[in-house]
């Protein structure tokens, strides 16, 4: 009871509800308000939660976003879409806790393109994987021979079976952050080379979604390629 009271008081906006002495006594002895109880001014207003730095967080800076939710509504989906077709290969980070990229995601679909979902742990060479034969070593078990099986490229395969209403494929890379340079290069050279095809590589976490050209995340920039 006394648990749930103090989160009663610490999250809502504070009300002219009269304390008893056996009320504050608790407040106290769980340190809710320190020695200052009796001088200091109750909290007034609602408690902001925002994914935005410190010198957002004034009464200037509030928006909608802050009372709705970061998992409801998303207001830069349609930038996010803008990015997509003008770079065509995006370094995106994402929440560490997960789901949020659902929507970006699903946006994408809408538009009528098709997922090959990928794990940049056990890829293999990208190149080779996603654009050549590859062969695959299946796994036996110590009991049976060891046997080398030949798979066509992943991309170009799911290109040549595409509907004819698609408007391209997403090869959308998890965990890419564990992919070296010259991987993620290849990676955001990769719509060049298939021009249906567009590339959002996970290349880390960051407190909200957030995303750049994967080009820049991996060093193809103009300033980079001068040097």
């Amino acid at each position: 009871m006394v648990a749930a009271t103090s989160c009663f008081y610490y999250a809502a906006p504070s009300t002219s509800l009269c304390k008893t002495n056996h009320l504050r006594q608790n407040q106290l002895r769980l340190g809710m308000f320190g020695t200052s109880a009796t001088t200091r001014k109750p909290r007034i207003g609602l408690v902001m939660c925002s994914n935005e730095s410190i010198e957002s967080e004034s009464e200037d800076g509030w928006g909608i976003q802050d009372f709705i939710g970061g998992d409801l509504v998303k207001f830069d989906l349609g930038k996010w879409l803008s990015d997509v077709e003008k770079y065509k290969s995006l370094a995106i980070y994402t929440p560490h806790e997960g789901g949020y990229e659902g929507r970006y995601f699903t946006r994408l679909r809408y538009q009528g393109y098709y997922f090959l979902d990928l794990s940049a742990r056990g890829l293999g060479d990208p190149e080779t994987t996603l654009t050549k034969v590859h062969p695959i070593c299946p796994a036996h078990v110590g009991k049976q021979p060891i046997a080398r099986w030949y798979f066509p490229p992943e991309v170009d395969f799911r290109l040549s079976v595409l509907p004819p209403d698609a408007k391209g494929l997403i090869v959308w890379v998890i965990e890419a952050k564990v992919l070296s340079k010259a991987e993620l290069q290849f990676l955001a050279i990769l719509p060049e080379l298939r021009p249906k095809v567009r590339v959002i590589a996970e290349c880390g976490n960051w407190r909200k979604v957030v995303w750049r050209p994967l080009k820049e995340a991996a060093g193809l920039t103009e300033v980079a390629l001068s040097n």
